[in-house]
């Protein structure tokens, strides 16, 4: 038996690369790997990096879905269910939209699949497959086996997974509805064997919140400071409010901590169910203390909320430049389906399109809804605008004279690898036909 693992690329424009910064090696496609039997043959065809080899001889195709990704995630289905091959499909989005994946596929892998591919597997080779999986999150005793990633050009970065899940319920977010706003922390055992056996020097440590379980988190940093690691991962505002979190992050090898921000404005947070994140008091202070702590921060803000005009952008890109942050991002809001921002937008009819990640002509960087206080076009530009602005030589200078003070000559480096070429690669992503990889010839 043959299994074919999938990544599926966001699109590509006629005759040029695909276009990621972050071409990172997909972890659960290596947790699957893991949980295969050795007797079944896999091989991995990832679409950001390779053109996919429709005639390969296999049994079955997984394809591991996102939303941006769902579109050319059914075309790819397709060509092989001509061929009479199997599909199954998994990820975020089978889980947010199970029904409409099951259109496309012969199976889905609904929520986390560890608990349920051994049975799926065994009901392949039965010949009874079935339509729905319903996978439970489950603490799992494997490792992800990264050979099935042997050849593919992937950045030098060991990712590693430590939890799953946020406590918290933001309107937008996927990954809350997702987990029910739960985190779920990974055995601290299974990390540490995962870090000692990882081959690069810098490490991404995978959790949607890091710092959910504080306790949790103590004890993890505490574990991993001996190995001398220097790490990424995502965290919250609120961890500088205690003195002993930041101190032993740091001392464990913590170099950039990405916090989504989101919005500097009071109402716009309340709306978002995120007014946690609210400190006009002590916003200044608590990145004062992240950087004093010798920690970049990588901020995120999402605009396109009610109360969002030319000004609270504007701000948005003054905050991150007063502060010389490591590197930001300035998205538009995006509403995935089945979450809180979805259904509310439905409800106001302010939808521009009933599935905006099916589109025909939907372009990477417009924005999928009607916003209050300016147009759809209008929200986009000032996102491209504000990434524009904080991709300037001068910005970018300034930003980097102060990360050299904060952060290891590793990191510094790294610096300069994202943001000189960061203007240029913002343009090269915006109106991306989502779906689309033009360079196939058609069947």
């Amino acid at each position: 038996m043959k299994i074919t693992f999938i990544l599926p690329a966001i699109g590509k424009k006629p005759g040029k690369k695909y276009i990621g910064t972050w071409k990172m090696e997909p972890l659960t496609i290596a947790v699957l790997k893991a949980l295969t039997p050795l007797e079944i043959e896999t091989e991995l065809y990832d679409d950001r990096l390779e053109l996919i080899n429709y005639d390969t001889q296999t049994d079955l195709v997984c394809i591991s879905v996102e939303t941006y990704t769902a579109k050319r995630s059914y075309k790819i289905a397709a060509r092989f269910q001509e061929r009479g091959i199997l599909v199954v499909m998994g990820g975020y989005h089978a889980t947010l939209c199970p029904e409409e994946v099951a259109q496309y596929s012969d199976s889905v892998l609904v929520a986390n699949a560890e608990t349920v591919w051994t049975k799926m597997l065994q009901d392949l080779k039965n010949h009874n497959l079935q339509k729905f999986y319903y996978g439970e999150t489950a603490e799992y005793d494997i490792q992800p086996d990264k050979s099935i990633f042997a050849g593919k050009k992937y950045l030098p970065v060991n990712l590693i997974e430590t939890g799953r899940g946020c406590c918290h319920s933001c309107e937008f977010c996927a990954i809350s509805k997702f987990y029910c706003s739960k985190y779920h922390a990974r055995d601290h055992r299974l990390i540490l064997d995962d870090l000692q056996n990882s081959p690069h020097k810098y490490t991404f440590l995978v959790d949607d919140n890091l710092v959910a379980d504080k306790k949790n988190a103590i004890r993890l940093f505490e574990e991993i400071t001996p190995l001398k690691t220097k790490w990424a991962g995502q965290g919250t505002l609120s961890m500088a409010k205690d003195e002993k979190l930041l101190k032993t992050m740091k001392k464990s090898g913590c170099e950039i901590i990405l916090i989504g921000f989101e919005s500097l404005n009071k109402a716009n947070l309340q709306q978002m169910n995120k007014s946690f994140n609210y400190a006009l008091g002590e916003r200044d202070e608590l990145v004062k203390r992240i950087h004093d702590a010798g920690i970049g921060i990588y901020a995120t803000f999402v605009f396109g909320y009610d109360n969002d005009d030319e000004r609270t952008i504007h701000d948005a890109v003054e905050f991150a430049k007063k502060h010389n942050i490591y590197t930001a991002a300035f998205n538009h809001l995006l509403p995935f389906p089945n979450t809180g921002l979805y259904d509310r937008l439905k409800a106001e009819n302010r939808l521009l399109y009933d599935k905006w990640w099916l589109e025909d002509g939907y372009n990477y960087g417009e924005v999928a809804f009607e916003p209050k206080l300016l147009s759809a076009e209008k929200l986009s530009q000032l996102c491209r605008d504000a990434r524009k602005e904080f991709a300037s030589p001068k910005t970018v200078w300034n930003r980097g004279m102060a990360s050299l003070g904060r952060t290891s000559p590793l990191m510094w480096s790294l610096f300069w690898a994202m943001n000189l070429r960061l203007g240029e690669e913002i343009d090269q992503k915006m109106n991306v036909p989502i779906g689309e990889n033009l360079d196939e010839l058609p069947k």
